[in-house]
């Protein structure tokens, strides 16, 4: 995957280097309580898929970043977005939206039929995610369905696409504060 960027800032694949970057980034974007969300709960445990997290750099500094994670739909593997943070000073330069694309791009040469997130349908809509049918696939725990969007990666299945929303694995069996995982 070549790298995406604009005279100031380029996009390239996350490096292991990159990760406590990525990780103070979503800490000063999301705050603590986004542990508590169902999103984030599929999530632990898991480790993101490999060759689809994307950094965006600006003169050495991590600007923004997005993951993609495995989770499985009515038993299907798929793709869960986010976390998709850019720093706070640095948003409205398209920064959200190359990171975004450079991520479907790579999931577009994968084996998966689409991928989920919960967010704002305006904003992720400029790359092409749109409001799934309420109760079409349920997340555990809470979530407002006029917020699960979903975009497909192969012609029309998308619409093949209902069911629980699971973690597709576990691959650490403890949280980042040493509790097991069920």
């Amino acid at each position: 995957m070549s790298s995406v960027s604009s005279p100031a800032w380029q996009v390239r694949l996350e490096a292991d280097q990159d990760a406590p970057f990525v990780e103070a980034l979503n800490a000063e974007s999301f705050g603590p309580g986004r542990f508590a969300k169902s999103a984030y709960r599929l999530r632990e445990g898991v480790d993101p898929v490999a060759g689809l997290s994307f950094v965006a750099v600006e003169n050495g500094v991590l600007r923004g970043s997005v993951r993609f994670w495995p989770v499985t739909v009515g038993g299907h593997e798929e793709l869960l977005l986010g976390p998709l943070a850019v720093e706070t000073g640095q948003r409205g330069r398209g920064i959200g939206i190359a990171l975004m694309q450079a991520g479907i791009a790579a999931a577009k040469e994968g084996p998966w039929r689409g991928i989920l997130l919960v967010g704002d349908e305006p904003y992720y809509a400029r790359v092409g995610f749109a409001r799934l049918p309420p109760g079409r696939v349920k997340f555990p725990g809470p979530v407002d369905q006029n917020r699960i969007l979903g975009l497909s990666l192969k012609s029309g299945e998308m619409l093949a696409l209902s069911g629980q929303v699971r973690r597709a694995r576990i691959d650490r069996p403890h949280c980042a504060a040493g509790a097991p995982i069920s």
